[in-house]
């Protein structure tokens, strides 16, 4: 983790952290708290992490890492709600360019987002990630988180959060 890419984080180490973390942990906050800074302390380029959760239409601040963030997010808004509308992880190199962007934290210049799944395969919450630098996140990235949540989605109490 000597440079500012995503890529030189080891997210299979990050994972078994963060499974240590979680286990015979059965609150889900508590748990999706820790990933945040886990993911937080992993990531060398981060301004903010955290996680928004799947409430009815929109998606709700969870735990997080970081300045002060929006609390709800609809559906197909901005980086995040558009992880959960096209149901898939959104890489962005420079939100500025990104139509429908949400400036949460001005100082964000990139982003990427990663939906969470519950056990049966649906959405319940999206991680998302940002940084003060252009184009931090990498295809690496992108696969590592991917593989973290979905080692760790179907594990957590979601019914807990509701």
């Amino acid at each position: 983790m000597t440079s500012e890419r995503g890529a030189d984080v080891d997210y299979a180490a990050l994972t078994k952290a963060v499974e240590a973390l979680w286990a015979g942990e059965p609150d889900p906050l508590a748990n999706l708290a820790n990933l945040s800074a886990a993911v937080m302390d992993a990531h060398p380029a981060l301004n903010w992490a955290g996680v928004y959760l799947r409430r009815g239409d929109e998606l709700v601040l969870g735990p997080f890492q970081g300045k002060p963030a929006c609390v709800r997010i609809g559906y197909g808004r901005g980086v995040c709600g558009t992880a959960w509308a096209e149901d898939a992880t959104q890489v962005v190199a420079d939100v500025h360019a990104f139509p429908g962007h949400i400036a949460c934290d001005p100082a964000s210049r990139s982003e990427i987002v990663v939906p969470m799944r519950d056990g049966a395969g649906a959405l319940r919450a999206v991680l998302d990630l940002d940084s003060d630098r252009p184009a931090t996140f990498s295809d690496e990235d992108r696969v590592g988180l991917e593989a973290l949540v979905a080692t760790l989605g179907p594990t957590l109490d979601w019914d807990a959060l509701a």
